[in-house]
C-alpha cells in the first residue's frame, strides 16, 4: 500500500530544519550543512552522486529506505532554490545539477506559474500553485501506486502534518546545535493530530526517530 511519507530529515536538538540566514552560499542557513554530517559519509549518499565505497550501519540502512519504493516527490520553493517572486528567466532548475538524485517526478510547490523543467535521470520538476491538496493529488497519480515523499523544507512538512496528510515520518536527530533556524513542529502538536512515536534507534551520527499515525 502506498504512503505519503517523509524520510530522512535532518533535524538538530532544538528541532531546527535549517540555520539561520539562508543565501545561495548557505542553502541550509549557517550552521545548516552540519545537519547532514550523518548522511554524507553513508553508501546511500555516495551511491546517489555518482560514488563508491561509503560507511554501512545503523544511518545508511535508515538513508537507504528514503529511496525505496518512491513514485514521487513534493517539495517547497525554498527547498527548490534561491530565487523569490516571479521567476525572472528559466535558468534556475535546482542545487542538484544536471542529473539530480530524485529520478521521478517532483511537485514543487509555488505562487509563480512556471513551464516542467525537465532533467537528466528520469527527474522532471513541475510546479504546482494551487496548494498541498492539489500537488498531493498530482504526486499520487504520478507515483502510480508507490510512496510520496514529501522532501522539506519545515514549513512544507508542517502544513502536510496539520493536514494530517502524513503517513510516517522518518527524522534523524543530530547532536548539534544552531540557536536559531526554521522550527519543524513550531505551532503544531503531534499528539492532537493523532502522531505518535513507533520506533527510535541510535545510530552513528544520528538518533533515528519514526513517528506515524494513529
Amino acid at each position: 500500500m502506498s504512503k505519503v511519507r517523509v524520510a530522512a530529515f535532518s533535524v538538530s536538538l532544538e528541532g531546527y530544519g535549517a540555520g539561520p540566514d539562508q543565501s545561495l552560499q548557505e542553502p541550509l542557513g549557517r550552521g545548516g550543512e552540519t545537519l547532514h554530517d550523518w548522511f554524507v559519509p553513508t553508501r546511500t549518499f555516495k551511491k546517489v552522486h555518482g560514488e563508491s565505497d561509503g560507511t554501512t550501519g545503523i544511518d545508511d540502512t535508515f538513508a537507504a529506505r528514503g529511496f525505496e519504493h518512491v513514485g514521487a516527490w513534493i517539495m517547497g520553493r525554498n527547498m527548490f532554490g534561491p530565487v523569490r517572486g516571479d521567476w525572472p528567466d528559466a535558468s534556475w532548475k535546482g542545487w542538484w545539477g544536471d542529473n539530480p538524485p530524485y529520478h521521478v517526478p517532483v511537485f514543487v510547490l509555488t505562487h509563480h506559474t512556471r513551464a516542467p523543467v525537465e532533467m537528466e535521470g528520469g527527474t522532471t520538476f513541475h510546479f504546482v500553485m494551487d496548494g498541498i491538496e492539489a500537488a498531493l493529488k498530482r504526486a499520487r497519480h504520478a507515483a502510480g501506486g508507490k510512496d510520496v515523499l514529501i522532501g522539506g523544507g519545515a514549513s512544507v512538512l508542517r502544513q502536510y502534518l496539520q493536514a494530517r496528510l502524513i503517513d510516517e515520518m522518518h527524522l534523524a536527530i543530530v547532536p548539534v546545535l544552531l540557536g536559531r533556524g526554521e522550527s519543524l513542529f513550531e505551532g503544531v502538536s503531534l499528539p492532537e493530530l493523532g502522531y505518535r512515536v513507533t520506533r527510535h534507534v541510535a545510530g552513528e551520527g544520528a538518533t533515528h526517530v519514526v513517528i506515524g499515525r494513529t
